[in-house]
């Protein structure tokens, strides 16, 4: 069927004819288009008083024609070739415009967002025929023509006005093969392993929320990307008073993303916060590739990173969880995926899986959690029937949990300068003082999950059994970065989780870590604030046994507590 796109709305039946007529038409590949065609375009443009568009292939057949500039006609992101930063689409807009201008930006985007080999701007004289040929000018009074280039900085090159007859001796395919070359090295010197996404971050800033702490999210989010084993090529950002309910940002910051994206190389755009189901599908339909969300990025590391049968049961079913409401609309979006962010774990079949598949699966998983909870309820309750005191390490990821423990008690845990490191909860005995006689006694410390600002819910529910360690524990140290820019926002977030993860108050103690790479101002800052908590370097093992006739001291004020 001979589709008209664009705004046809009170067209004659006679124009639509003329207009669908354009698909039977047939150019040479190496020319960009022929003196009677483009005569033709302008004819039905100048009849219907409105812009047409014909956008055509590299065999000379017109495969779209629409009423309306390249903008509003052009072709979906999701429907066009996909060759990489190497290739051109391998389409060609011939379009007009009713005023003798040069054409405007949001037309040069739209070449840019389809990567058209060209586009061919027809101004109108206003009289003429196309059939007249020789003899008389035609609808055409002049032309603009505007391609694509290798220079992130430009974009694109755009004409200064030309004749027809110069539009139509110029040689096309030369033109084409030329860009192509040069896209070509460009894409060379930019290569990168093919495993690796090629990441565009986007923030959006509302008006509830501080630049600091949006300042810090991004670069929060930047860190998480790379964990998960992106590279950040750009952060863009916005700023709204509330979300745009369809696409988070506005319309035109959707366009400068595409843009952006298509100018890069990106193969991926995540987002600083969630999106509903319905937010990424118009995102990856106006965008042309894979959209995800802060809390994607999380689970993806954790897919990467689990290692237990535990934690990697938990894993899948909180993808799963998450997953589910959102696969109408993505299968052809994420048909095109092959691995990445966002891909790992359960996930690398998923669209395929019907529903009640996915369903059944996380009710199976849900069993499987709840006998790992009540599994790890027996072991509890059998170190509290043998009177052995446990405290658990909690904090901020990347805090350095592990390490301390490691440091401890010599358990080997993996460590890294990363976001969530570890996620398994790891549990060793550790001996420390009496607070009354000093003799050596035995206790257990948990190493857990590391927390994060607005820790995804899906994460929080799946690893219950996990986060149990937490709840069950005689008492808490919480362990704190003390070298990062917003540490007192990571206390405030891991305090605000805690009370989230309705954990009865039990005695704690704050830990500040990381002293050996701080300056003087932040550590009398941070004493001035807690005058109680203790000040350690378990790296470099400063303050470890000071900390010891603590956690003894804890201890016993927990027993007595209890």
């Amino acid at each position: 069927m001979d589709t008209i796109y664009g705004n046809i709305q009170g067209l004659k039946p006679s124009q639509l004819k003329q207009l669908q007529r354009l698909y039977h038409q047939r150019l040479p590949g190496d020319r960009l288009t022929t003196s009677e065609f483009a005569q033709r375009v302008a004819a039905i443009s100048s009849d219907i008083n409105q812009p047409v568009c014909s956008y055509i292939n590299r065999r000379g057949q017109v495969i779209r024609v629409g009423v309306g500039s390249p903008h509003q006609t052009q072709i979906p992101p999701l429907e066009l070739p996909r060759y990489g930063m190497e290739r051109l689409s391998g389409i060609r807009c011939i379009a007009t415009q009713l005023k003798q201008t040069p054409p405007n930006k949001s037309t040069l985007t739209a070449m840019a967002l389809q990567r058209l080999d060209a586009l061919a701007v027809l101004t109108l004289s206003g009289g003429g025929s196309y059939r007249s040929g020789k003899g008389a000018t035609g609808y055409v009074k002049s032309a603009y023509l505007a391609h694509l280039i290798a220079d992130p900085e430009l974009n694109w090159i755009l004409s200064p006005p030309v004749s027809l007859e110069q539009l139509t001796d110029s040689d096309f395919l030369d033109l084409v093969e030329g860009l192509e070359n040069e896209f070509r090295k460009e894409a060379v010197a930019q290569a990168v392993d093919s495993e690796q996404d090629r990441v565009l971050l986007v923030g959006l800033q509302v008006d509830r929320v501080s630049p600091e702490r949006f300042s810090e999210g991004l670069q929060e989010l930047a860190r998480l990307v790379e964990t998960a084993g992106g590279m950040v090529l750009e952060t863009m950002q916005q700023k709204r008073s509330q979300p745009h309910p369809q696409t988070v940002v506005g319309k035109g910051k959707v366009s400068d993303i595409a843009l952006t994206a298509q100018t890069l190389g990106a193969t991926l755009v995540v987002f600083d916060r969630d999106l509903s189901p319905a937010q990424v599908r118009n995102l990856e339909t106006q965008i042309g590739i894979r959209v995800l969300d802060r809390t994607e990025v999380i689970l993806d590391i954790f897919a990467q990173r689990a290692q237990s049968r535990a934690g990697k049961l938990q894993v899948e079913l909180a993808q799963l969880e998450y997953m589910l409401p959102r696969l109408t609309g993505r299968g052809q979006m994420m048909s095109r995926l092959g691995g990445g962010i966002g891909t790992r774990g359960p996930g690398e079949t998923k669209l395929e899986t019907e529903r009640r598949v996915i369903s059944r699966r996380l009710s199976r998983l849900q069993r499987e959690v709840n006998e790992l909870q009540a599994h790890r309820g027996r072991l509890r309750h059998q170190r509290q029937h043998r009177e052995i005191p446990a405290i658990a390490i909690v904090g901020y990821t990347n805090a350095g949990k592990s390490t301390l423990l490691n440091t401890l008690t010599n358990a080997e845990v993996y460590t890294a300068d990363q976001l969530f490191a570890t996620l398994d909860a790891t549990t060793r005995r550790l001996v420390v003082p009496h607070a009354v006689s000093g003799d050596p006694q035995t206790i257990l410390v948990t190493d857990t999950v590391g927390f994060i600002h607005e820790l995804p819910p899906p994460l929080v529910n799946a690893f219950r059994a996990t986060l149990e360690e937490v709840t069950e524990a005689d008492a808490l140290l919480h362990l704190v970065d003390l070298s990062h820019p917003a540490w007192e926002q990571q206390v405030e977030s891991v305090t605000a989780l805690l009370s989230d993860l309705a954990i009865e108050p039990c005695p704690s103690l704050m830990v500040f870590n990381k002293i050996d790479q701080v300056d003087g101002d932040t550590l009398a800052l941070a004493q001035e604030y807690y005058p109680q908590a203790l000040f350690i370097s378990a790296s470099q093992r400063l303050g470890l046994e000071t900390l010891r006739h603590k956690v003894g001291q804890l201890v016993h004020y927990a027993a007595h507590q209890s």
